[in-house]
Order: C-alpha cells, then structure tokens, then sequence
C-alpha cells in the first residue's frame, strides 16, 4: 500500500520567484532566531537592521515579479497564485512593515524590551500577510491568517508587567480565536457541502443556487471575517486592545492586520462566493452602516488619542466596508475590488503618519490624551503642519489622498445604480461630516489652545521616525495630488477567479 501511494505521489511544481518574497521572509526570520541565540545583550541591536534588511528584502522579488511578462503564476493546482491583486497587496504589506520597523526601532531600545522576540514575531505576523495575498485555498487562508493573528496576540500583550497591556492582549486573542472557530466552522460547512477546498471549485459548486445550509455556511465565514476588520458588532476588542497594546504594534495592527483581513474577506468573497451576492450583500450593507456610523459617533466621545484613533479606524472600515454592498451587482464587481485597493493603499500610508506623530507627542508629554497635543504649533509647527495634513486625509479633504479613497468608494455605490446603494452613500455621506467632529478636535488643540504643562520644548524626533514621516507624508501627499498614481495600482489589481472570471 505504502509502495503504491509513493508511486503514485509526484512532486509539485514550484516556481522559486513566485515564492521569493516569502522565502526571504522566512529567511530573515530563521537568522533572526539563530542571532537572538548567540548574540549578547549589548549586541543585540544588529537585530533591527536584519529586520529592516528582511523586509525591504522581501520586497525586491515583488518588483521583478511585477515587471516580468509571465503574467498570473499558479502553483499547487491553483491554490497559490501570484497576480496583479498579491503582487500589489504583498508590496502594501512590506512596505507599511519596513514603517512599523522604523516606528519600533527606538521604542524598543528605551523600553528595555525583548528585541529578538518581537522581531521573529513581527516578522511572522508580516509573512501571514503576505502568504494571505495569494492563497486561493480555505485550507492556505485560513493557516495565513493565524500565522499573522497568533504573533499579533502575543505583540498586543508584550509590555508584560502593564496591566492594560496585558488586557489587551487576553481581549484581542479571546475574541480573535471566537472569530477563528466560527470562519473554521463555516468552512467545515462549506468543505462538507463542495467536497473542496479550493475557492474556484467551491464557487463552482455553489453557483446561484443557494440551499439554507449553503447560506449559512457563507454567513459563517463574512462574520468570521468581520471580527477581523473589527467590523460593528464585532469591534469590541479593538479599542481596549489599540490603546493597551505598545504604540508601534496599534500601528500596525490598525493599518497592516486591518488590510490583510480585508484581503482575505474579498478573496473569498470574489473568487469562493460570486453567485452567493444574496446572502453577503445585505450582510456587508448592514455592516457597512452600523460600522461607520458607530465609530464615527462613539470616536466623537474620546478624549485619549489612541482609542479616538481606535474608533476612527473602525469608521474608516466602514467606508472600505460600502463598496462590497454593492459588488454583486452587474458590472461593478471590478470598480469595487479598485476601490477597496485605492482605499486600503491611501488609508495605510495616512494611519501610519498619524502614529508616528502620536509616538513623537507621548514620549515628550508622557501623555496619551488629545489635551496634551495642546499648543503643539507654537513648539513643533512641523510636527503640527504634518499631523493636520493627516488628519484632513481621513477626514476625506483633498488635496490629500483621503479624499480620493472616499471618491472611489462613493463612486462604486453611484454605478449599482440602486435604490439601497444611494441609500448607503447617503449614510457615508452623513458620516464623512460626522468625522470633521473628532478629527477637527485635535486641530484646535495644536493650532488653538495654550501648551497644556507650558512646557515649549522640542519634540525629540529620531532619524528613524522622520524617515517614517517622510515616507508616510509624501505618499499621502501625492496620491492625493496625483490620483493616477493610485488609481493605477488599482487597475492593475486584478483577482484571477473573482467572478468567474
């Protein structure tokens, strides 16, 4: 029997380029374990350009991938693919990686942390990521997303002897592990129901013929997901987590651990569900509602910066939320996956420059409340021009890149031509107004109120965080001025699969 299975076994054809970014990755991460071993504590700090190395390595293959001519490259029977939608999304992901990294390299220095163990788990979570972006198999996703969700857990917890810290942690894994158990259960469902796991043979199962056992196998798996971009109700471990969790990791699990979870979800939703648009579209049009409105009103209440920018992140899930309210619909399919593409792009380099700027704040204050960036124009104007610039691109006010991520998203709501579509941009649109509420709060703190504790020193910044903010401002900045440029990324970002196609 044994002999027999062995003859009939064949190797898999693997295409090593396809695979570098990944294999880089997991290079870095091994060397980075062998290192942490042998070096001593006063050397310790080679880990943090091994890491940066690491990222921006990974990074190479993605840009000679995305200029080959061999178009989409399939592996393991189509379950693993690299198109148009990974190469874009891989390059999203290691680009606000290499920013988080930036971000930490001074915070962990002067918090005396661990740094061995939070690069290998940085790392990890980044390949989970990355991974995400081309699996095409329930099996591949969901290992991918607990490979970059298990890291995150243990990251939100790592101030050990914080008590919020530690809280954090506890509340994202607890809800994070629910949310794993019911995708898991839907996809059992699913792989019961198909006999596969592989997204295009589930879809051509499904077809539009849809059974109660099948639907609710479907709605399993979009609430599953919807805990994961902390999508309303399911957003309750995000603020206590953003605001206990160390700055650098809220960084990143409100911009990269956000994306990843929406790549997954439209994946799935594309390539797994497209005859399937009766049961999820009514789904992510409620979502989309509750979820904008709820963290618009509830980041209007906050005066601690980290939980308004909680509640802020959670809104702004929304709004990517709206164009697949109406991406089941004839011929909006492909400006919807554009839009959720230019947001995510524009959404990530913004959120970003606003953390680097809170990390900038607090370490000169001591203080995570929005009274403390009080008067921050008369002590630090660049530091106050850069965070209104910010501000005004979540806020959706061009010349900024905001503007044009609400654009796109507004844009694919018009084309449905629907009833509950011009319903739903209408709510987008009350809520956009809602947003200069809170984000107009932090402007008059810097450019109109006194300096809280009169203190008008300097805010020290370090060269890796002005690195950070150059990368995140200019790129903010131009595709806000420049929307070609992202709308570009998003013409290209085509789903081999999605819809059938």
């Amino acid at each position: 029997m044994l002999s027999a299975l062995a003859t009939a076994w064949t190797s898999p054809s693997i295409d090593y380029h396809a695979l570098a970014p990944e294999i880089v990755l997991a290079g870095g991460i091994v060397l980075l374990l062998l290192l942490d071993l042998f070096l001593a504590d006063a050397k310790k700090w080679i880990l943090t350009p091994l890491a940066s190395f690491a990222v921006l390595g990974a990074f190479i293959p993605v840009l000679t991938l995305a200029l080959s001519d061999e178009g989409v490259r399939s592996m393991f029977d189509g379950r693993y693919m690299v198109d148009d939608f990974s190469l874009v999304m891989k390059g999203l992901f290691l680009l606000a990686g290499y920013v988080v990294v930036l971000l930490t390299a001074d915070y962990l220095r002067e918090g005396d942390y661990y740094q061995g163990e939070y690069w290998f788990l940085l790392l990890t979570s980044l390949l989970g990521m990355v991974m995400m972006t081309s699996s095409r198999d329930m099996v591949s996703i969901f290992v991918s997303l607990e490979l970059l969700s298990i890291p995150a857990y243990m990251m939100a917890a790592w101030r050990k002897r914080d008590l919020r810290s530690n809280e954090a942690g506890i509340k994202y894994y607890l809800l994070g592990v629910f949310a794993s158990a019911l995708m898991l259960y839907g996809m059992s469902l699913l792989y019961g129901i198909t006999g596969s796991t592989k997204l295009v043979e589930i879809a051509s199962y499904l077809g539009s013929d849809l059974t109660s056992l099948r639907a609710l196998a479907v709605f399993f798996i979009v609430v599953g997901f919807a805990f994961k971009v902390s999508a309303v109700p399911f957003h309750t471990w995000a603020p206590d987590t953003y605001e206990g969790a160390p700055t650098p990791v809220t960084a990143f699990l409100s911009v990269a651990s956000k994306a990843a979870g929406f790549v997954a979800l439209v994946t799935v939703v594309y390539v797994a569900f497209p005859g399937s648009h009766e049961v999820w579209q009514p789904v992510f049009w409620i979502l989309s509602a509750l979820t904008m409105t709820v963290g618009n009103f509830l980041a209007l209440k906050q005066s601690n910066i980290v939980r308004m920018l909680a509640y802020s992140s959670i809104a702004q899930g929304g709004f990517i939320l709206m164009p697949l309210a109406v991406a089941g619909v004839d011929g909006v399919a492909n400006a919807a996956l554009r839009s959720i593409v230019t947001y995510l792009l524009v959404y990530a380099a913004t959120n970003l420059g606003v953390f680097a700027i809170v990390m900038a704040v607090a370490r000169k204050t001591r203080s995570g409340e929005i009274a403390s960036f009080g008067g921050l124009f008369s002590y630090a104007p660049g530091l106050a021009t850069l965070m209104t610039m910010f501000m005004a691109s979540l806020a959706g006010i061009p010349p900024f890149g905001g503007w044009f991520g609400k654009f796109t998203a507004f844009h694919a709501l018009v084309s449905a031509g629907t009833t509950w579509s011009y319903v739903l941009a209408i709510i987008g649109g009350i809520n956009s107004a809602v947003a200069f509420g809170y984000y107009g709060k932090i402007l008059r703190e810097m450019w109109m109120k006194p300096v809280l504790d009169g203190d008008t020193s300097p805010v020290p910044v370090f060269s890796s965080l002005k690195v950070a903010l150059i990368i995140t401002s200019v790129s903010t900045l131009l595709l806000g001025t420049l929307p070609g440029i992202v709308l570009h990324f998003g013409d290209i970002a085509g789903l081999t699969g999605a819809f059938g196609k």
